[in-house]
């Protein structure tokens, strides 16, 4: 590969997660902190980005693929959707935060496949595992630069600090955008290749793989929005959590390196996924237990050890059975399913769960996390049990 473009799509992908993993990980502390937000109204700032997944194939793929390039898309939404996160910095509102969240999360969802989209278009298959690493390697460096910030500031911040350094990237990612390789439109793309994707649920293996990734997806929010208070509650200081939680991207980059290629090689589709599926239950357990503390940061390992054995193992083995006309479009089907309506359900679920155990103002972390223990253990057995592919 040439080596200037290896540089261009890599900081692409490093930029387009270190903007994600600013604000994600840690943004809901802010909201249950800093402004006193309910589990419900924190779950509904993060369904935000979910409900904007669902409609995001729509939009952002058919502009990209029949009207824009790519890269001046890809530039535009990433300015825009910088300005509206530091305008969603200072805003301390519920409402208010609420509506700017929920404008930029029609503007980044799009980017989500369109980033993947440009980089098939001008990688080789075997180069794409070592340019999507740097996605993962931008969410840790984005962690660990919020929390160098919180130990050099001298008082507390006024505003919300992930969302500003997330509105910082998001600008640097617009101008790098203008310097991606032309990707032009398509324009004689079938604007209803999408609804041909459907077709596959009459395969019983990919319909089990469908069900059992939109049901996984809905408790992942039990890690996203609640683990940066959980790890604060247990006794890890504010200012270390952004650094402590990218143990889970640690874990993703050497699971993506070294082990994915020979399970999915060696172990086929259905135990490199049933990996995936028991890795959270695992964590679950013991963020139940609470401590050690020590036990509990080094399970966030299996989070990076789920997402790559079922999330990116899932987009492998969705490549592998979907017909070669429709393989953009059966990805763009799972991606409505997890990311936007598992997402989004999974967000109102969990803000539910957490106002429902909080007793005088402080979470009963234990049994918050004992129900997507008990759902992803059943998630585990149905898939171990029904497939078979």
């Amino acid at each position: 590969m040439d080596w200037l473009l290896y540089g261009q799509l890599s900081l692409m992908m490093f930029l387009e997660f270190a903007v994600w993993g600013a604000w994600a990980p840690v943004l809901a502390a802010y909201l249950l902190g800093d402004l006193k937000l309910s589990g419900k109204q924190t779950g509904w700032v993060y369904a935000m980005l979910w409900l904007a997944c669902i409609v995001s194939p729509f939009i952002g793929g058919q502009l990209a693929d029949r009207y824009l390039a790519t890269q001046w898309f890809l530039a535009a939404v990433s300015i825009l959707g910088g300005v509206l996160l530091l305008l969603a910095a200072r805003q301390r509102s519920y409402k208010g935060l609420l509506v700017l969240m929920g404008a930029y999360s029609l503007l980044y969802a799009p980017t989500i496949p369109l980033v993947f989209s440009l980089m098939m278009t001008h990688a080789s298959a075997d180069q794409v595992g070592y340019i999507r690493v740097w996605g993962t390697i931008g969410w840790i460096v984005a962690g660990f630069i919020l929390a160098f910030w919180r130990r050099t500031r001298k008082e507390p911040a006024k505003t919300s600090d992930c969302l500003t350094l997330a509105g910082i990237l998001s600008l640097l990612m617009g101008v790098l955008c203008l310097f991606l390789p032309h990707t032009p439109p398509a324009k004689s793309a079938d604007p209803m290749a999408f609804l041909k994707a459907f077709e596959m649920l009459k395969n019983p293996q990919f319909l089990v793989f469908l069900i059992i990734s939109f049901v996984v997806t809905t408790e992942l929010q039990f890690y996203y929005v609640p683990t940066a208070q959980f790890l604060e509650d247990i006794g890890i200081k504010n200012k270390n959590v952004p650094a402590v939680m990218t143990v889970a991207q640690m874990a993703e980059i050497l699971a993506m390196v070294l082990a994915l290629g020979w399970a999915v090689t060696h172990l086929g589709f259905h135990w490199t996924l049933a990996i995936g599926v028991i890795a959270w239950p695992a964590r679950y357990v013991i963020f139940a237990l609470m401590k050690p503390v020590w036990l509990v940061v080094g399970s966030l390992a299996f989070h990076g050890i789920g997402y790559t054995f079922f999330i990116t193992a899932g987009q492998m083995y969705v490549d592998s059975v979907a017909p070669p006309d429709i393989k953009a479009s059966a990805q763009a089907l799972v991606t409505v399913a997890t990311l936007g309506l598992g997402n989004f359900l999974g967000t109102q679920f969990t803000g539910v769960i957490m106002d429902f155990f909080k007793f005088e103002g402080k979470f009963r972390w234990r049994p918050i996390f004992l129900v997507p223990c008990i759902l992803t253990v059943a998630c585990a057995i149905a898939f171990l049990a029904l497939f078979k592919g």
